[in-house]
């Protein structure tokens, strides 16, 4: 059975039928103690020594082709971020206006003398996508959808110990448009060489739960899927021990079982963890399995999961309790690309972006629309969030987009063995709280669509009865023809998208469906956020997006939170969306400005806004910036994010008013006539952000932030002189010399007295020097069709982004920048 096959589910079984792929090879017991002394390692990295060739390639999969001309990489890879962008590409505006078309990776590797007669394997956490594969010119099968990790066993066509075998990969993208949101094209994630015994713990195969939890002791089921593949019975024993976080072992427990030949068992174990540490959003306690798996007395397997101890429920009037207290998921939907490196996402660069998130007061994640990379996930579960894993953005019927070759071209014959795969690879993360099984798909509203989404809560809840399920709905009370009580009254928790989009359901938001049907369970799946490109402010103009009517929008997302953050019942909400992200754009424009962090990571004037509403920080936040040569006593709208309860603003000096607002406005309590003292501060308005009108006039603009009678913040925004220098900072100054390290440049444009210029457009070139590279470079601007991938960058608002990464050796980089008329800026960052 290859790892890309539908699992049966483990609960209730002592043993299960099914036969595994026979290999033709029984690896006698009396060979075993000699094997297992020199065992290679179980997952080893095959990340390194691929060629790529762009283009098709006749015969590519058989091994006596020459590749020698082709690209040296690296996985991941990611060919379409290479660009150039193009409006005449296929995969138009939802796939960002790149590359995409078919390209063939190789490789080169030789089988150790340790690995004996042993198991071995391929596996690859994500190709995007209908990816063939071959080895030593034998093909080992194809996966069409690009977010799902699938392996194939290499074992029956390798060469001899010690001669070289070739894996070739084909990746057909050349289908277009099959996406909403660019794809990338490639092998974008990890790549693994699998090595067992032919007695191995199955992929996958370890189920943790913990059905019984309480403050003093936590019960924790282990159910774990050991193979048998060689021709004769194996006595096999499994030892399973539980380590806190520090690493101390807390319990361990054995278990005896004999596994007839070429068949499946699945052990059970449960095991007490006294006075356990739960894993929350404030303290994302984990836990490992470290599991060892003895055939005949000798060690022929061991693998490490990792678990937490929560418990979760979404309560019908109290909305979402984790380990019984009641958590408001304030949420925002994430894309899987990352910027400047596409598809391909070093760890760093999500580390980052997540420490952003959580700076704002993010605790929740919705994986939009797909299966994210795995070292994502593992992210989330240490840092603490809350994470909607989501499946397809389609199911058997297409979208206007994507016609003809989105997944509905593949949702009958792969859909419930790729979601069941995404269960079987992601059931274990503590992060996810919530499964979604797809978003926005037109099976809403058609016939048919209450029976496909039955079948998938049937794998659902078969694969994984812990976590409840929804499905992100935009038809809820669309018109002509809303999504019909059928299908909605089968999810778990009934996931909107748009909730205040139709009709009076604008003011009342959720409030109507609680009152029609009072049982059901409210999550926004997905709302609008307060988007816009950074520094971007058309004050003269109309434009929805950066102009005077921006304030409309900014009202529909207060108004909004007011209510989300006001009722219990409704979960919590997820922001379209927490990072900008390439594709669902319209030229000149390559990528979406929803976000409220754009694709560098710098905050937007947005991420302030919900910092304010969030987190207990004392936030002042003032915009736009004070740069109007020429527009001298016209009145421009200065607006201020803010938690404090009064805000006086000043202009060279002079008071323009103190205005404030308060939010939740709370009743008397206690006695008569008391109130809580922010209750009688100042409130000049019933909005969630201060504004007023100023004729300008070069200068300085002051805020004071007043609460609790107490200065607690001042801020100032400054005219700035002509631009003068460069200015270089690093998120980091010493990196890892591994790839998954990134080093973050800040660019900036300043003026002599180092304040930096908000509408600077230099353009600014880049030299580095030492053991390492430019991954990427970036602005953050929507519509600059610059090469990611190059030496040099224009400034965007005064700001750009380089990335820096080891080449493997240890050393110092330094880089430089300079630009014409500026002063130049170099900084050093080590790897070691």
């Amino acid at each position: 059975m290859s790892y890309g096959m539908t699992r049966r589910e483990f609960l209730g079984n002592a043993a299960m039928t099914g036969t595994a792929s026979a290999l033709g090879l029984d690896a006698a017991s009396e060979d075993r103690a000699v094997a297992a002394e020199a065992r290679p390692q179980r997952r080893a990295s095959f990340d390194d020594g691929w060629v790529f060739s762009k283009g098709e390639v006749e015969n590519a999969q058989l091994p006596h082709v020459s590749d020698g001309a082709w690209t040296p990489v690296q996985l991941p890879h990611d060919w379409s971020i290479a660009g150039p962008f193009s409006q005449d590409e296929p995969c138009g505006g939802p796939g960002g206006y790149v590359p995409t078309g078919i390209g063939w990776y190789r490789k080169s590797f030789k089988i150790p003398q340790s690995s004996g007669r042993r198991r071995i394997s391929v596996f690859f956490d994500g190709v995007y996508q209908r990816s063939d594969v071959w080895v030593n010119g034998q093909h080992l099968g194809m996966r069409p959808y690009g977010y799902i990790g699938f392996s194939y066993e290499l074992t029956p066509y390798l060469s001899v110990v010690g001669e070289p075998n070739v894996i070739a990969v084909r990746v057909d993208n050349s289908l277009q448009p099959n996406s909403r949101w660019y794809t990338g094209s490639g092998i974008t994630r990890h790549a693994w060489l699998v090595t067992t015994d032919l007695v191995h713990l199955a992929q996958w195969g370890t189920t943790i739960r913990t059905p019984e939890i309480a403050l003093d002791r936590a019960m924790v089921e282990v159910s774990t899927l050991v193979r048998n593949e060689q021709g004769q019975a194996a006595s096999c024993v499994l030892t399973t021990g539980i380590l806190d976080h520090s690493g101390k072992t807390v319990q361990t427990d054995a278990v005896r079982g004999t596994i007839a030949a070429h068949k499946e068992y699945v052990f059970k174990q449960r095991l007490v963890v006294e006075k356990p540490s739960f894993w929350s959003v404030a303290t994302p306690h984990l836990y490992t399995t470290r599991q060892t798996l003895a055939c005949e007395g000798v060690e022929v397997d061991a693998e490490t999961t990792s678990f937490g101890i929560r418990t979760i429920e979404f309560d019908v009037d109290k909305g979402f309790l984790l380990n019984s207290e009641r958590v408001k998921m304030n949420g925002v939907c994430l894309h899987h690309d990352g910027g400047a490196v596409g598809a391909a996402v070093p760890e760093r660069v999500w580390q980052r972006r997540l420490s952003l998130l959580q700076e704002m007061g993010c605790n929740a994640i919705r994986c939009s629309h797909n299966p994210p990379d795995p070292e994502f996930l593992n992210l989330c579960d240490a840092m603490g969030f809350l994470v909607m894993a989501e499946a397809f953005d389609e199911w058997r019927e297409g979208k206007g987009q994507t016609p003809q070759y989105g997944y509905h071209k593949y949702f009958d014959e792969w859909g419930a063995r790729d979601v069941s795969d995404m269960i079987a690879r992601d059931r274990n993360h503590p992060s996810i709280v919530l499964w979604s099984a797809g978003n926005e798909v037109p099976d809403q509203v058609v016939p048919r669509g209450p029976e496909t989404l039955r079948k998938l809560l049937e794998i659902f809840h078969r694969e994984d009865p812990t976590r409840p399920v929804t499905v992100a709905c935009d038809q809820v009370a669309a018109d002509p023809k809303p999504a019909p009580l059928e299908f909605l009254s089968q999810l778990d928790v009934v996931g909107y998208n748009y909730a205040d989009r139709w009709r009076d359901r604008r003011e009342k938001y959720y409030s109507i469906d609680r009152h029609a049907y009072p049982t059901r369970r409210f999550i926004g799946t997905e709302s609008v956020s307060m988007r816009g490109a950074r520094g971007v402010y058309a004050v003269d103009t109309d434009d929805p997006d950066f102009g005077r009517y921006t304030s409309n929008a900014r009202i529909e997302v207060e108004q909004l939170q007011k209510f989300i953050q006001t009722y219990d019942y409704v979960s919590g909400d997820f922001i379209w969306t927490g990072i900008d992200y390439l594709g669902e754009a319209r030229w000149p424009e390559k990528s979406s400005s929803a976000g409220v962090i754009d694709t560098c990571g710098f905050r937007k004037d947005g991420f302030y806004f919900y910092q304010s509403l969030w987190t207990e920080l004392p936030v002042l936040h003032l915009f736009p910036h004070w740069n109007w040569k020429g527009k001298e006593g016209e009145v421009i709208a200065v607006t201020c994010f803010t938690n404090c309860d009064t805000v006086e603003l000043f202009l060279n000096g002079k008071s323009l008013g103190a205005k404030g607002f308060c939010f939740p406005r709370t009743g008397m309590a206690g006695s008569y006539g008391h109130y809580p003292p922010r209750a009688k501060a100042l409130q000049t308005t019933a909005d969630l952000h201060l504004t007023w009108d100023v004729p300008y006039q070069p200068g300085t603009l002051k805020a004071v932030g007043v609460k609790g009678g107490q200065t607690i913040k001042t801020v100032e925004i400054s005219s700035t002189d002509e631009a003068a220098a460069l200015r270089l900072t690093v998120d980091r100054a010493a990196i890892t010399t591994g790839r998954s390290d990134v080093a973050h440049v800040t660019v900036e444009v300043v003026d002599e007295q180092g304040r930096m210029a908000p509408t600077a457009d230099n353009e600014i070139a880049f030299t580095l020097v030492g053991p390492g590279k430019i991954l990427g470079v970036d602005n953050g601007q929507p519509d600059s069709h610059e090469s990611f991938q190059g030496n040099q960058r224009r400034a965007f608002n005064g700001m750009a982004l380089v990335l820096l990464q080891s080449n493997g050796r240890p050393g110092t980089m330094r880089l430089s920048a300079s630009a014409a008329g500026l002063k130049t800026a170099e900084i050093s960052v080590v790897a070691g």
